[in-house]
């Protein structure tokens, strides 16, 4: 939750399964309704704060490799659109969400979005169109005039194509690719607002 659980919520978070529910704090109501639930764990975590620290560590064969932190968000993308058509104000919004929660998704890395709600997240594949194909498989029905976010650029235009077909309207993506303009002339094609953000994600 990225906000205080009050009574009326711990009453229908109580209804489902959880083994989990993270938020920034908890209502008395809350807590008396949830503490009484066997095995549910209630953790009490600041959204607001900066992240802790500059680097990253994971270890390797022999040692640990030492990454900057991914802390870019939105506000840090030198935004641009190269295609022809630019997004719709509630397009803006669904390509924001899927920019903020594709981040957080392993490379190759897919989220599709409504201004809303996720509503694919394809993740870890060896290629962008197969991270694609599967956020766009579990959104069905629900990606025409969705938004779909990828964590690196398209180093060909299937991944549009793909998109496409099942009625993406709106792309965000870091570009800098050697084949951005046949990514660019394929949403033309389409009519789909295409989104550069300069910034890549990339989490391995």
């Amino acid at each position: 939750m990225n906000r205080e659980v009050d009574g009326e919520t711990a009453r229908k978070l109580y209804e489902i399964f959880l083994e989990i529910i993270i938020a920034p704090s908890f209502s008395d109501k809350a807590l008396e309704i949830l503490t009484a639930k066997k095995n549910l764990r209630l953790l009490k975590v600041s959204f607001e704060s900066e992240a802790s620290k500059e680097n990253t560590l994971s270890s390797i064969e022999g040692g640990l490799l030492v990454q900057e932190q991914d802390i870019y968000g939105f506000e840090d993308a030198e935004i641009s659109v190269p295609t022809k058509r630019e997004p719709t104000e509630a397009e803006w919004e669904a390509l924001k969400l899927g920019w903020k929660v594709v981040k957080h998704v392993k490379s190759n890395a897919i989220v599709v979005a409504n201004k809303d709600m996720t509503l694919g997240i394809g993740a870890g594949q060896m290629n962008r169109v197969g991270a694609a194909r599967i956020a766009l498989e579990q959104a069905g029905a629900k990606a025409d005039g969705a938004a779909l976010a990828s964590d690196a650029f398209f180093p060909m235009d299937d991944t549009v194509e793909a998109a496409a077909k099942a009625g993406i309207t709106a792309i965000i993506q870091p570009g800098g690719s050697v084949r951005d303009a046949d990514s660019i002339k394929k949403a033309d094609e389409y009519g789909i607002a295409m989104v550069f953000t300069g910034v890549r994600h990339f989490r391995h």
